[in-house]
């Protein structure tokens, strides 16, 4: 007898946490930007692990920071803290399409309050590791146009290669050299297909491994700062 797999669509709750901007001109540079940034985190950790990256971007003082856990959670084996995985290959497309209507839901609002910034002059998304793949496709499936991609230790995803120039905003790639899951040889292709369509995009290179360090951050503050 054939076994049948069918998709149930069911609804869930994600987890997002939000830190407002402080606008202070003492303790932050005037030609900074006051803006969004959603940030995407990697396989096993969480919205909090994201959110002290975002928060360590210099100048991030002034910006919102909105970092988003994966909605599938498990506990690590260890210590037991709750760790997060966007997606496996199961279900692949069903995985992208709940994940991109998620983020819409986390930055249009829900019954507490909208968590985007309608008055900010930007809205970048940032991602590392399997969060990248996410920034990609929150960027460039979503509901909202993004100003900026910032990729840290992860490539381009397929599933976003097909979509149109008009909607790629410009790329940060940062990429170490050390980096054993973000080759030199996946670098090299995803500037190669982002030039190739015709994507403005900056690669960011360090003496670094799979990690998100403060000279990448640095570099993600000028990219967003000449945005």
């Amino acid at each position: 007898m054939t076994v049948r797999v069918q998709s149930v669509l069911t609804p869930t709750h994600g987890r997002v946490l939000i830190r407002p901007g402080v606008i202070s001109e003492k303790r932050v540079p005037v030609s900074f930007p006051t803006v969004t940034i959603a940030g995407f985190h990697g396989y096993a950790q969480s919205a909090e692990d994201m959110m002290d990256v975002l928060q360590r971007i210099p100048s991030a003082d002034r910006c919102t920071l909105i970092s988003v856990q994966a909605l599938h959670r498990f506990y690590t084996r260890g210590d037991q803290k709750i760790v997060a995985s966007w997606m496996t290959r199961q279900d692949r497309d069903e995985t992208i399409a709940d994940n991109v209507a998620y983020v819409d839901r986390a930055l249009g609002g829900n019954e507490t309050g909208t968590l985007f910034d309608e008055k900010s002059p930007g809205l970048f998304f940032v991602g590392f590791s399997q969060g990248v793949a996410m920034a990609y496709r929150a960027a460039l499936l979503g509901s909202r146009p993004a100003d900026g991609i910032i990729a840290i230790g992860g490539d381009v995803p397929p599933d976003v290669k097909d979509v149109p120039k008009a909607r790629w905003p410009k790329v940060l790639i940062a990429a170490g050299a050390k980096d054993q899951w973000y080759t030199a040889e996946k670098v090299s292709a995803d500037e190669t297909f982002l030039t190739d369509h015709g994507v403005a995009c900056e690669v960011h290179r360090s003496d670094a491994g799979h990690e998100v360090t403060g000279e990448m951050l640095a570099a993600a503050a000028r990219f967003i700062e000449r945005r």
